[in-house]
C-alpha cells in the first residue's frame, strides 16, 4: 500500500539511503535536498510543501513544492522529486506528483518544474499535465484551467 506523507521536522530515517541510491545513478536531487534542509531550508512556507512516499512501510520517494522565485506572478515550483529504482513503474512519482500539483494549484495558478536533470523527466511532467516553457528559469510549467475566486 502507497502512503504520502507529509514531512515536518526531520527527513523520513531512511532518507540517507535514498540520497546516498540517488547519487549512485548520478542524481542530486535528494542530496540537494538534504544540504537545504541542513541549511534550514523546511517546506513550511505559505504554499510550500515536502511529502515522503512509503510503499510497503519503505520510503520510496521524495518530493516537495516551493515558491517559485523566478516568476513574475505568484508561483510555485515542484522539486527534489526523486524515486527510488526499487519502486519505478508502481505509481509513486505519480502520487506524488498528483500531491504537489493539487497542494500548489491550491494557492496559485502557474506551477513550474526544471526537468533538465533527466531525459526521463521531460515526458514524465508532461503526463502530468506540464507543457515545455522557456520564459523562466523552468522547463515545464503548468496553469490552472479555471481561475481561483
Amino acid at each position: 500500500m502507497l502512503q504520502l506523507v507529509r514531512i515536518f521536522d526531520d527527513l523520513p530515517e531512511d532518507f540517507d539511503d535514498l540520497v546516498a541510491e540517488a547519487s549512485g545513478e548520478g542524481v542530486r536531487n535528494p542530496a540537494l535536498l538534504a544540504d537545504g534542509w541542513q541549511a534550514g531550508e523546511r517546506f513550511e512556507g505559505d504554499g510550500e510543501a515536502l511529502f515522503a512516499a512509503f510503499l510497503a512501510g519503505t520510503l520510496a520517494g521524495i518530493g516537495g513544492l516551493s515558491v517559485e522565485t523566478g516568476a513574475v506572478e505568484p508561483a510555485r515550483r515542484l522539486r527534489r522529486l526523486y524515486v527510488s529504482p526499487r519502486f519505478r513503474r508502481q505509481g509513486v512519482a505519480t502520487a506524488l506528483a498528483s500531491a504537489l500539483i493539487h497542494e500548489g494549484l491550491d494557492s496559485v495558478g502557474l506551477l513550474t518544474v526544471n526537468a533538465a536533470a533527466s531525459p526521463a523527466a521531460g515526458p514524465f511532467w508532461e503526463a502530468q499535465g506540464f507543457t515545455a516553457d522557456a520564459t523562466g528559469p523552468w522547463t515545464h510549467a503548468l496553469r490552472r484551467s479555471i481561475p481561483m475566486e
